[in-house]
Parts: C-alpha cells; structure tokens; sequence
C-alpha cells in the first residue's frame, strides 16, 4: 500500500525588508510627498533606507522637469511628454522591485541615489 506523499511546503521566503510594513514603507518611498510618510516611520530600516533616497532623486528630478520644461522649454513639449513617460517607468520599476523586497537600483536614478547621505 502507498503511503500519501506528505512533502513539508517550503518555509516561507524573507524578504530583505524583513516585514509588511517596510515593504509599504518602501513602497510609498516612490509616490512623491509620501516619501515624508516613509521618512517619518522608517528611516533607520537600510531597506526602506535605500528606496526613500531613490525616491528622493526622482521626486527631485521630476520637480525639476515640471519647473523647467514648461517655463522655459516649451518650445520642447515632445522631449517634456517623453522625459514623464521616463520618469513614471522609473516610478513603477521603484515600486515592483520594493513590493518584491529587492534592493536593486534603478537606471541612471540609482547612481545619484547612492552618494546621498542621511
């Protein structure tokens, strides 16, 4: 007579995030003025840590475009459109990779990130 096959499930996966609430955390690091909430709740977390300062630059770089393309380039509008198509790519990137609780770096924003102290 066979026995049944009683596998064991696997033992759940750890995310780098160690909990729910640093993914969230990590999460709201990348939807612009929520990245105070982030701030406030779980700045000493390393992995909150590292997505607040990618946050950061690109809520920096997008107030940067929405300031300077429209009061000076206007002319530009098409290259205005396609750099927040870029940015809004980079946001869900940020987004997918904390949900995960990976630490991974996103293109070009990552490399400012990581000289950022605080």
């Amino acid at each position: 007579m066979d026995t049944p096959n009683t596998t064991t499930p696997p033992p759940a996966q750890t995310h780098a995030a160690g909990s729910h609430k640093n993914i969230l955390m990590a999460v709201l690091a990348y939807l612009g003025i929520l990245i105070i909430v982030s701030y406030l709740v779980a700045k000493d977390e390393p992995f909150v840590k590292f997505h607040i300062k990618q946050g950061l630059v690109l809520l920096i770089v997008e107030v940067i475009i929405w300031v300077l393309f429209p009061m000076f380039l206007w002319p530009l509008w098409g290259l205005y459109q396609i750099l927040h198509l870029a940015m809004l790519v980079l946001v869900i990137i940020g987004i997918v990779h904390a949900a995960k609780g990976e630490e991974k770096m996103l293109p070009v924003i990552g490399d400012f990130a990581k000289h950022l102290k605080f």
